[in-house]
């Protein structure tokens, strides 16, 4: 079977081997390489699980002891706590770990994906971003990749998660036995599976109730800015709801502040709930109602899956998918209506 080659690859592909370079580097845009262009590379590269030789070599050359962990974004405390998890876990397992802020962008992602590759990583854990799993699956080829909180849609590559759909669903359904009907959902990154399920859980208990015309749906990251934003947008909209479900600890605090600006309180005036957990929480006045995703459990899992993975006596399914349960945890923030 003929090689797999830069220059074999150009070929097929009708471009340049500079072209496919550039791509491979994830400088594609950079150049200003069509998307359509860097797609086809891509997919040949993909299909033919192509691997610069260098590269290739250094994989089999001594054990660098790394562990590659990429997140979108350090300065968000979900993270930052998974990330304490995950770093401790790998470190009782005698692995050092390269930490890399993806600022929820794809492009960053997978260029720094084949980084930590060319460092001789091990093997890598990824919060991902963006919705093709190309060039992670590529990686995959050469070291151990394991998804954790987020995944694909598509992919064969192991993954721990939550239960989105179930603590979006379990957190409206709570709003809505105290007897409110006009609930709000700011929402974060629209294109994340975790964002997608939440919202389709809101929807869900919204449309069974009867009450889908009274759902309010904004917001577009994971901020304290999009929850001020569209918490203001809300109160001093038409028709102000008495509730607001913020699908993330950073959105809250964006939404505490907007409401507390406004002269309004929670929950006497608005009633509040979070998804994910924080200490802080029990500690804000009043504590927060909120939907706790189980963040040691799932980073444990997530290193144990990829330890396994790395030694060829380990227990665990080559392909391990699993979703954890979420829990609840109350708080004073929602009062009956």
């Amino acid at each position: 079977m003929k090689k797999t080659t830069l220059q074999s690859i150009a070929e097929q592909c009708g471009c340049s081997i500079t072209t496919v370079s550039r791509v491979l580097n994830g400088n594609a845009e950079k150049y200003r390489i069509s998307r359509k262009t860097a797609e086809v590379v891509m997919q040949e590269v993909t299909r033919t699980g192509y691997v610069p030789s260098f590269t290739a070599q250094s994989l089999r050359s001594k054990r660098s002891g790394m562990i590659g962990l990429l997140l979108p974004s350090i300065a968000n405390p979900y993270f930052a706590d998974m990330a304490s998890h995950i770093v401790s876990e790998l470190y009782k397992s005698d692995y050092t770990t390269i930490l890399v802020d993806t600022m929820e962008d794809a492009t960053r992602l997978n260029k720094s994906a084949r980084a930590l590759l060319l460092r001789r990583v091990e093997g890598m854990i990824a919060v991902p971003c963006g919705d093709d799993p190309a060039v992670l699956e590529m990686i995959a080829r050469e070291v151990p990749v394991v998804l954790v909180d987020r995944f694909y849609e598509q992919t064969d590559l192991s993954y721990v998660t939550t239960n989105n759909f179930k603590g979006g669903y379990e957190g409206t359904r709570l709003l809505i036995r105290q007897g409110h009907q006009r609930i709000a959902c700011i929402q974060g990154e629209r294109d994340s599976m975790p964002n997608r399920e939440r919202v389709n859980g809101f929807r869900k208990a919204m449309e069974e109730a009867g009450l889908s015309d009274q759902a309010l749906l904004a917001g577009n990251e994971f901020s304290v800015q999009n929850g001020y934003l569209s918490t203001k947008l809300f109160l001093f909209g038409p028709s102000r709801p008495t509730a607001i479900f913020a699908l993330s600890n950073t959105i809250l605090l964006g939404a505490l502040k907007a409401i507390r600006e406004s002269g309004l309180s929670v929950p006497g005036d608005i009633s509040l709930i979070s998804f994910d957990d924080n200490v802080y929480m029990d500690y804000l006045t009043p504590s927060i109602t909120r939907v706790s995703q189980p963040v040691e459990n799932m980073a444990k899992l997530a290193v144990k899956i990829l330890c396994d993975q790395l030694d060829p006596s380990g227990t665990t399914a080559a392909h391990s998918q699993i979703r954890l349960l979420p829990e609840m945890i109350y708080g004073e923030s929602i009062a009956p209506l």
